[in-house]
């Protein structure tokens, strides 16, 4: 039976913004393989699928190469369709995960991820600028799955040109660099080899430990970030003690099917 599939522009501002998701609704799950096999062939910094059950949507992520354990974009664009071509009339979805319970909730044309909050666990610099990365970190901390670095300014963040292959060496999911923002409280970008992603458009994972990250340091729980990718983001954020809202639109780009012969699990 063909697959529904849809592509998702996620924390986007406009055509052609934001992090584009492949996203499969699905009536029970496939195989391993089969997912990581359509994940790749996308060619996508993630393809979402979900199942739904009788209380809540099961959901798993996968990029071109491997399966993560959590996802912000993809979540967020797995609710969009989970509202508009689903139909649901509620205006909060339960996701049970590999990472626990995720909600996303429904004000107006913003979704909102409530996700868990990560704790920034300090480490030495030179754990990150002994790769020589094509940039300085000035302050550096770890959380469950990535690496943040402090830069010095916002025009480091931009003009950052990163060494995949030196940034690949160092043990994290990924790398986050970041800085106070110039016209929101903080910009990132964020480095990926480890997971077969350069650079991720917008990360709404990352922002886990961003948020808390940023709320500490500018004594504020109310956020605007802007990932400064190619494509950009705009991320509008609460802290909320162990949990983070992360807030943005969502524009459907593409829909269509998955022709080919697929192995359920």
């Amino acid at each position: 039976m063909p697959i529904p599939i849809y592509i998702v522009n996620t924390f986007s501002n406009g055509p052609f913004t934001g992090n584009p998701a492949a996203v499969c609704p699905l009536k029970k799950w496939l195989s391993d393989d089969s997912m990581q096999a359509i994940a790749a062939q996308n060619n996508l910094s993630e393809t979402v699928f979900f199942v739904e059950e009788a209380t809540h949507f099961s959901i798993r992520w996968f990029t071109p190469t491997t399966e993560v354990p959590l996802c912000g974009h993809a979540t967020l664009a797995a609710a969009y369709i989970i509202f508009t071509k689903l139909h649901y009339t509620k205006n909060e979805i339960r996701f049970l995960s590999k990472s626990g319970e995720l909600k996303v909730i429904k004000e107006k044309d913003i979704l909102i991820l409530n996700f868990p909050a990560e704790e920034f666990t300090e480490i030495s610099n030179s754990i990150v600028n002994e790769k020589h990365p094509g940039f300085t970190a000035i302050h550096t901390g770890k959380g469950r799955s990535f690496i943040l670095a402090e830069v010095a300014t916002e025009e480091d963040v931009v003009h950052a040109k990163p060494d995949f292959t030196a940034l690949k060496q160092i043990d994290a999911a990924g790398v986050i660099i970041t800085a106070r923002g110039s016209t929101s409280d903080f910009v990132s970008r964020v480095f990926a080899p480890q997971s077969g992603i350069d650079e991720d458009p917008v990360t709404g994972s990352a922002h886990c430990l961003l948020i808390p990250y940023w709320a500490n340091k500018l004594h504020k729980d109310n956020l605007l970030g802007k990932q400064l990718s190619k494509r950009g983001g705009i991320l509008h954020c609460t802290f909320a003690g162990s949990r983070v809202l992360i807030g943005g639109k969502a524009e459907l780009f593409s829909s269509g099917q998955i022709e080919f012969t697929i192995q359920n699990s």
